[in-house]
This record gives structure tokens, sequence and C-alpha cells, in this order.
């Protein structure tokens, strides 16, 4: 049997993102086939996606992270979305 243990503590980040809130964003952008392709061909900015959400009448994701939380790192998501 081989024990492991976590040896660097200081990593805070969520799946390599910076916390829940970013990631959780970035999954459902990128997994929803009907948001993906709105925000493949009609967002250049998360702010887009924040706006186009909002005018669907959707305030947060499935799993409840608001689309405008100050947690998300707008940056990653920016740089995500130009990966598209």
């Amino acid at each position: 049997m081989t024990t492991t243990y976590q040896t660097n503590i200081t990593d805070q980040t969520y799946n390599g993102w910076t916390n829940y809130e970013t990631w959780n964003v970035s999954l459902w952008i990128q997994n929803d086939p009907g948001l993906y392709e709105c925000a493949k061909h009609d967002c250049r900015h998360y702010q887009d996606v924040i706006d186009l959400m909002y005018g669907c009448g959707s305030t947060e994701t499935p799993d409840g992270v608001k689309w405008d939380s100050d947690k998300i790192n707008h940056i990653e998501i920016n740089e995500m979305l130009q990966d598209l």
C-alpha cells in the first residue's frame, strides 16, 4: 500500500481555476450547447455573457452561482472565451 501526502498546501485553486465560482461559470459556458454557441459567436468578453444571460431572464447558473458574482475572475473567463 502506498500513502500519498499533499505537498502543495498553498494551492488555493479549484480545478485549475481561481475559485469555485469561476470554474462553475466556465463549466456551464463550455458544456451547455446553446450557451456555448452564443458565447462562441456573440460574446467577446464575460460582460457580454452576463448581459446575454440576464437578457434571457437567467441570473445564475443552474448550480446557483450568480452570473455577476464579484468572486468570478473575469480575466480568466475572457481568456476562455477567446479560446472557444
